[in-house]
């Protein structure tokens, strides 16, 4: 199976786009750095750790993918709270990163089976 193939993947590709796009046109760079690099953490460590050789590569980097997901919850929580995100929108994002948390886990657990 290929990365491209997850829905997991999918999901959080989807994602990170929707935070790109929400977040185009504020002004807060740093805020703004910070949210899209991890979204984009997420649907990257999970293709890099479906291109690793091992297992236990492969679980570390879907790891690493499952703990942006609380990165980038922290972040939104608090771009709602800043007014810097809607929070309509935010709560949408933030039902995303639980699901994707919950997907990253399965997967996980699949892997070191």
């Amino acid at each position: 199976m290929h990365f491209e193939d997850l829905e997991v993947w999918k999901r959080s590709a989807r994602l990170c786009a929707d935070i790109y796009k929400g977040m185009a046109s504020l002004k807060d760079y740093g805020f703004k750095d910070q949210i899209t690099r991890s979204a984009l953490s997420i649907a990257s460590n999970i293709a890099e750790g479906y291109e690793r050789d091992s297992d236990k590569d492969r679980a570390r980097f879907i790891s690493y993918a499952k703990a942006s997901c609380a990165e980038l919850r922290t972040q939104i929580y608090i771009g709602i709270e800043i007014n810097y995100i809607n929070r309509e929108q935010g709560k949408v994002w933030v039902e995303e990163t639980k699901q994707l948390s919950k997907m990253t886990y399965a997967l996980m657990k699949k892997i070191n089976a």
